[in-house]
């Protein structure tokens, strides 16, 4: 009689998108570990038999990444490479129906909130113990902290809510606890993400505590950065702001997506908030916290935006001087309320007006840079790539801010603060010499 031998199962996590959906893989990491099942992320030797597909939802390009990779690991499972294909993420959550019809080689189909749901499917028990435990996807001295998820705003160009529902605030014991958990691991720098960082505490303490909770996230021993994202503008907490002047592990800098300038794109967007309001919000950040960061996202292409609409955009630019700028081009997606409005401006003439807002602050960041000549700022060692060492100052955000090139022949080690004076400036990225 033939004995069966049963391989050990190992799942492997491709995370698409943002880091809101690297913290859900990290956390599905950690709970297929304590089951004792063998996980790794984005695994390139393919030496797994179940991949899970962490899906982006969000806009058009980050829909078909998605298909795409979905469909690359249905073609290992058709070749016989794999045994496996699981989706979840926000692209599942809001199309699931017809993913199952579209492409039913793939085995089951998750939404945002089906974590137990995915793990008994994994053969694997949810364990509620396992609070902020996860296996990290980025290096091991910075991570991303969620501190809540969802959103109740009704911005019309988003879909968020529609994957992610309404917003529901972690508790400061646990997200205290998390960090804590986090700083264990080696964990130097916390990044706070939501969808929406300035409503936190609304919907469970009735009011909010984003101060309460950076001041608590500050007495956390051995965390030297924490750092603000996705700041919403309208109805800004104030109150935080003493608390990062005060505290020194807070990081000076703040993540704002504004979305726009021109009042009437302001209004379409349903954004609760005029120019004029950001002007005077931006000008009472900066008195309350001297020398802060402040980054900001757009959208271009908005329906019914004009030529005289971008040219506001730019004037509004070269006015605020934002030290960071991402943009966006919009995305015409379908259950949002501006879904009803004509999506009228072509798509090469919304990447044309990106690159010309983009132009401006090029300009801006360029100048910006060139001020930080001869200065000396603490830098964290990301990598060494090419030979160089690379880094951030607490101004400059993973993957979407500037990096600090380290010149020199000393040995530096990654995850470490060194002193750095900053011997030439680009665009985008500076050069210095560990001092």
């Amino acid at each position: 009689m033939k004995t069966k031998t049963l391989k050990k199962n190992k799942v492997n996590i491709i995370t698409l998108g943002c880091s809101k959906n690297m913290v859900d893989s990290e956390v599905l990491s950690g709970q297929l570990l304590a089951n004792d099942i063998a996980v790794v992320h984005e695994n390139k030797k393919v030496d797994h038999n179940i991949v899970v597909v962490n899906t982006c939802g969000f806009i058009d390009k980050a829909k078909e990444e998605s298909i795409n990779t979905i469909l690359d690991q249905v073609e290992l499972k058709r070749k016989g490479k794999l045994e496996k294909v699981y989706v979840t993420g926000c692209l599942s959550q809001r199309y699931k129906d017809n993913l199952e019809d579209e492409i039913p080689e793939v085995d089951a189909f998750f939404g945002t909130m089906e974590l137990p749901l995915m793990l008994k499917q994994l053969e694997a028990d949810y364990k509620a113990e396992l609070i902020g435990e996860r296996l990290l996807a980025t290096p091991k001295h910075y991570a991303y902290l969620k501190i809540s998820e969802g959103c109740n705003r009704t911005c019309s160009f988003c879909a968020i809510p529609l994957m992610r529902g309404n917003h529901v605030s972690k508790s400061i014991e646990d997200v205290v606890r998390e960090a804590e958990g986090l700083v264990r691991m080696g964990v130097k720098e916390v990044m706070l993400i939501a969808q929406e960082l300035t409503y936190y505490g609304l919907d469970i303490y009735k009011k909010r505590m984003l101060p309460e909770l950076l001041n608590r996230l500050a007495d956390v021993k051995g965390l030297e950065w924490i750092r603000l994202h996705y700041a919403y503008p309208s109805k800004f907490p104030m109150e935080i702001l003493p608390v990062m002047r005060e505290r020194e592990n807070i990081c000076n800098y703040l993540d704002m997506p504004l979305q726009h300038a021109a009042n009437n794109m302001l209004k379409a967007m349903k954004r609760q908030i005029t120019c004029e309001e950001m002007e005077e919000l931006v000008a009472a950040i900066r008195a309350e916290v001297p020398g802060i960061c402040l980054r900001t996202t757009l959208i271009t292409g908005f329906p019914g935006e004009t030529q005289d609409d971008v040219e506001e955009l730019k004037a509004f630019l070269e006015k605020m001087r934002f030290d960071r700028v991402g943009i966006f081009t919009y995305s015409h997606e379908e259950n949002t309320s501006a879904y009803d409005l004509a999506d009228d401006v072509p798509a090469e003439e919304k990447e044309r007006r990106a690159q010309e807002i983009m132009e401006v602050q090029q300009e801006i960041s360029y100048e910006k840079n060139q001020e930080k000549i001869g200065k000396v700022f603490k830098v964290l060692i990301d990598k060494k790539e090419s030979g160089r060492y690379l880094g951030r100052t607490e101004f400059d955000s993973v993957e979407v801010d500037n990096e600090v090139v380290i010149t020199g022949d000393k040995k530096l080690k990654t995850g470490e603060f060194y002193n750095v004076k900053i011997t030439k400036a680009y665009d985008y990225d500076l050069e210095g010499e560990v001092i």
